[in-house]
């Protein structure tokens, strides 16, 4: 089975996860600096193709009343960039709270606020796709 690949898109950094082949479970992979939204599709791009990812899960930040804000509309842009970019399926998924519960649980690992800014995007994208694979299977 190929793999799926988790996006927590942010203003300055932007976090990615991937599943294992089986897409049972996500791990963190990486923190890109996101200087534009350009340069970070074509990184997207690369992981894509390196890691023989199928599909694409985009956190869809919605506020809590679940209506979309200028983040939610971000999201969705940059989900049509992506899909005009790769070959494999983009999705969105709704992504509430990732980043904060994956404060939560950095900090419940003993972890340090300030030293775990690179590592938060990272396990909130992997938060995302983790929720997405559990729907999957469910």
């Amino acid at each position: 089975m190929k793999r799926l690949l988790g996006i927590d898109l942010g203003r300055s950094r932007t976090g990615v996860a991937i599943s294992d082949e089986l897409g049972l479970l996500a791990h963190p992979l990486e923190t890109i600096a996101t200087r534009s939204a350009d340069d970070l599709a074509k990184r997207i791009r690369q992981i894509v193709t390196e890691k023989n990812v199928e599909q694409i899960v985009v956190g869809l930040p919605r506020h809590m009343n679940g209506t979309f804000g200028e983040g939610a509309k971000g999201a969705e842009a940059f989900a049509e960039k992506l899909r005009r970019l790769v070959k494999c399926e983009v999705v969105t998924w709704d992504e509430r709270l990732s980043t904060v519960a994956a404060e939560r649980a950095l900090q419940a690992a003993g972890k340090k606020t300030r030293d775990t800014r690179e590592v938060r995007d990272q396990v909130a994208a992997q938060m995302i796709l983790q929720n997405y694979l559990d729907r999957l299977s469910a």
